[in-house]
């Protein structure tokens, strides 16, 4: 039992890159504030924030969410202060523990083997899970762009659950009309499915062609936000911004943990530890700047919105986009789509970024098949996890539903931010004199109030989610103790598994 809470030593966390060994580094702070703008500005504030303004009402007309109407950008003003509290934690241990394995590698110094293990298993929620919802959000905004032009049939642009779970007649109507084999509905997310696997190539080729696409696409979703801003600005109606608060403050925390998946993300930098110039110094800037922007838009953006058309007139799947199309500015709504699709694009890049780091992180450690901890020999990227996390997301995306996957990756990456935020007072305990390239200011208030701000915001989800939550971490104790404990390095006296081509 003693094992299973064995701390790993820093000085075996940090990687050996000598001899050619090792991911190349080639990001500097531009291309981690780009990443961070790719992952943070996506599927969030162009599907989220319509929920969390409106409210989320049941078919029967039961509220199930109070919305937090125009006070959304207190909701965004909140969740930005408790990530940045998360961020200056993410910053330090960043810093001092340079790997590709972010929460899990800091965990694993922090708290021990079995803790390490779970928050590796709990990012899987943020990472790929997160992705199933958004591929299937880019479907959706992609079918609605092209189906000008070409039209393709319902029963290819969703997947067969996200039809059963459907309260709409029409998309429900699909189940019946779609071709059959074998008397099953044949209904596939096909566009879903083929971005995923795009995105997987483009990963495997290498981090900075992946990041050359990145900056592209971040440049393009800012011009489109840009637009909205400057377009709707024009056309506010300050009527619409009463009443303020109409549920209070319980709409304000509501609106905060509906729109949390707006902020998923800016962590996944953290991932990139390993192929970053000057890590102690970049690391953090890349997390802050990153959050610092990303905040400041989305408050922009929400005022934006909430005083274009009335509040309640947000609750759609492209609430920007229908935004425009309300208050009559219809030749500006394809645009916004299309801005939808590129941005959301970004964010599948960096989270399928993320993903197989942290796998390849767990490899290294021996809780995972040492195949996971191979690199590329040419490209030096961990091709393994990423083609088999690719074909995993790829393929839940052709059948999930989204709906169900948004408070589950909220609640997973946030246990994940709690335990950043408590680790680093145990480091600063057991590890007092290690250097500290980046230190968090006034850490004994800062680190406990991130942690209480992230329960505090979980405490918003609705129960379903805790329990799907639960039952999630159950499995991922059960795998560890029928492989992962078996096997790890550490336990067995072990150093790290070496590099492998």
């Amino acid at each position: 039992m003693k094992s299973l809470w064995a701390r790993k030593p820093i000085a075996d966390l940090i990687p050996e890159t000598a001899d050619g060994k090792g991911m190349r580094r080639t990001l500097g702070t531009r291309d981690l504030i780009a990443l961070s703008i790719g992952a943070v500005i996506g599927a969030g504030i162009f599907s989220t924030l319509g929920t969390a303004a409106a409210g989320e009402i049941s078919p029967t007309g039961e509220v199930i969410r109070a919305g937090a109407g125009p006070a959304l950008v207190i909701s965004f003003v909140l969740l930005g202060a408790a990530c940045t509290l998360a961020a200056l934690c993410y910053s330090e241990l960043a810093a001092m523990i340079p790997q590709a394995g972010s929460a899990y590698a800091y965990s694993y110094a922090s708290f021990g083997e079995l803790i390490a293990w779970i928050i590796g298993f709990d990012l899987i929620l943020e990472y790929a899970v997160g992705n199933v919802a958004v591929a299937i959000s880019w479907s959706g905004y992609f079918d609605s762009l092209i189906s000008p032009f070409v039209k393709i049939p319902g029963w290819l642009t969703h997947g067969y659950f996200q039809v059963k779970a459907s309260s709409n007649a029409d998309i429900h109507a699909l189940l019946e009309s779609a071709p059959r084999i074998a008397g099953i509905p044949f209904i596939l997310n096909v566009p879903a499915f083929l971005i995923v696997m795009a995105i997987t190539w483009l990963l495997v080729i290498g981090v900075k062609e992946s990041t050359r696409v990145n900056n592209v696409m971040v440049l393009i979703k800012l011009a489109v936000l840009a637009l909205f801003v400057i377009v709707g600005a024009q056309h506010i109606d300050t009527a619409n911004y009463h009443p303020f608060a109409p549920n209070g403050f319980t709409g304000i925390h509501h609106g905060a943990a509906i729109v949390f998946f707006a902020y998923i993300g800016f962590d996944a930098i953290s991932t990139a530890a390993e192929e970053v110039k000057d890590p102690q110094r970049t690391m953090p800037r890349g997390l802050l700047w990153g959050l610092g922007i990303c905040t400041l838009i989305y408050v922009i953006v929400g005022a934006v919105a909430t005083g274009l058309v009335p509040y309640q007139q947000l609750a759609s799947s492209d609430p920007l986009a229908h935004a425009f199309e309300v208050a009559g500015l219809t030749r500006f709504s394809w645009i916004i789509s299309a801005g939808a699709v590129v941005s959301m694009s970004a964010v599948l890049l960096v989270f399928q970024y993320g993903q197989p780091r942290i796998f390849y992180s767990m490899a290294r450690d021996g809780l995972l098949p040492e195949f996971a901890a191979k690199l590329h020999p040419r490209y030096r990227t961990p091709y393994v996890t990423t083609i088999i996390t690719g074909v995993l997301v790829a393929v839940a995306a052709l059948v999930a539903d989204d709906v169900a996957t948004y408070d589950l990756t909220n609640i997973g990456t946030l246990f994940a931010f709690v335990l950043v935020c408590l680790g680093i007072l145990v480091l600063r305990v057991v590890e007092p004199d290690r250097p500290r390239p980046f230190k968090v200011p006034f850490v004994w208030v800062v680190a406990p109030l991130g942690a209480a701000a992230c329960v505090f915001v979980m405490w918003g989800l609705p129960p379903v989610a805790w329990r799907r939550f639960g039952w999630w971490l159950v499995i991922g104790v059960a795998v560890y103790m029928m492989y992962g404990w078996r096997y790890s390095r550490l336990r067995r006296g072990l150093p790290p598994h070496a590099f492998e081509d």
